[in-house]
């Protein structure tokens, strides 16, 4: 074989690599694109959950807050009245 059919040979076995190389690449960007799409939705669509404990807590917050608040109107009475 001579060695311009070498070099021949050779550079069409590169852009054979080449190509299979491309190939590959626009196969990961195309999976890391679905990959991205998949977050993107999965987090615009989340329903969060929370234990039950976050309910009670709020609750029993806002009945303290209601408890704190009739106290402090009561106090305020008390003291206007002094």
């Amino acid at each position: 074989m001579s060695g311009l059919a070498e070099i021949h040979q050779l550079l069409t076995s590169a852009r054979a690599g080449v190509g299979d190389g491309r190939a590959h690449a626009e196969r990961a960007r195309t999976l890391l694109g679905d990959a991205r799409r998949a977050l993107v939705d999965a987090q615009a669509k989340a329903d969060p959950w929370l234990p039950g404990q976050f309910a009670q807590a709020d609750e029993a917050l806002e009945h303290l807050l209601t408890r704190l608040a009739a106290a402090d109107d009561l106090v305020g009475g008390y003291q206007s009245r002094l």
